[in-house]
């Protein structure tokens, strides 16, 4: 078996209160990554960006220091029940130039 090389990218992270870090991020995290900063303020729900693990990837990143908020949301349908919705709070500029 070939093992894929994944594709990293460095982020800045600029919170709320101002800290300021770097951070590498490649795989799955650094799609979640990608997904919140398209978001912006809306957030993301497994509903509309499906990942098979979206509350693992809000917890690897939240590990690394970077503030995601979850909001639990009701839905109706078929399967009634309730969803997560992660927002980023956190301003997030890519290495290469591209920021939310």
């Amino acid at each position: 078996m070939t093992e894929q090389k994944q594709e990293k990218t460095i982020y800045t992270i600029t919170t709320a209160m101002g800290k300021t870090f770097n951070l590498v991020l490649a795989g799955r995290n650094r799609w979640a990554m990608e997904q919140l900063m398209k978001a912006g303020t809306h957030g993301c729900t497994p509903i509309n960006n499906p990942a098979p693990r979206w509350s693992a990837y809000a917890f690897n990143l939240r590990e690394f220091g970077v503030p995601i908020e979850t909001v639990t949301e009701r839905h109706a349908g078929p399967y009634p029940g309730h969803h997560a919705r992660y927002v980023l709070q956190a301003q997030v500029q890519r290495g290469d130039g591209g920021a939310t």
